[in-house]
């Protein structure tokens, strides 16, 4: 079986989309773990005190778990992810 010019390019392309669609999932989980890992989510104690329920939401979290200076690893990942699943895709 002769291997030519086109099939290392279609392989090339296969391993650039595959390298791509982890890259941007890992980046994607990164963010995920940076929201859901900087409090706890349910504080027992807390919920007792005010006769309420106990929820796994925290309480005025605020916006600040979506800053650039914590999420730039996950973004960075997802940038090079998608770069490679669209140089893959026109390969």
């Amino acid at each position: 079986m002769k291997i030519g010019r086109q099939g290392l390019k279609e392989d090339d392309a296969v391993l650039a989309i595959l390298v791509g669609a982890i890259l941007f999932i890992c980046g994607l989980l990164y963010l995920f773990r940076e929201a859901l890992a900087r409090r706890r989510l349910s504080d027992p104690n807390k919920a007792s005190q005010n006769n309420a329920e106990p929820t796994l939401e925290p309480r005025r979290q605020g916006l600040g778990f979506l800053g650039l200076i914590r999420n730039w690893p996950g973004l960075a990942l997802m940038a090079v992810g998608a770069i490679l699943l669209i140089s893959g895709a026109y390969a």
